[in-house]
């Protein structure tokens, strides 16, 4: 348990940050659950839809360093491809 107030006060700033993170972690997964869903019914109007609202968000989380910058760019990338592929 943290003894002096600055580590203290560093507990109580980790514990809002979580808060924080883990609802912008959960936004995120809520999004790419809707393009899932969108891929999966094969709507290709929907499946765009879903890829431009979910490609913001997951950038988001990255700038607001809830996912690392490369792991976001590999995931957008990756949505990208299988609405590419849902035309083909």
């Amino acid at each position: 348990m943290a003894n002096t107030p600055s580590a203290k006060k560093a507990a109580r700033k980790i514990e809002a940050r979580t808060e924080v993170n883990k609802s912008r972690r959960s936004r995120v997964r809520t999004f790419l659950r809707k393009f899932e869903d969108a891929v999966a019914s094969g709507d290709q109007a929907a499946a765009t839809l879903a890829f431009k609202a979910v490609e913001p968000e997951v950038m988001r989380a990255a700038s607001k360093g809830v996912l690392h910058k490369n792991t976001a760019s590999r995931k957008v990338s990756r949505l990208s491809a299988r609405l590419k592929g849902m035309s083909a």
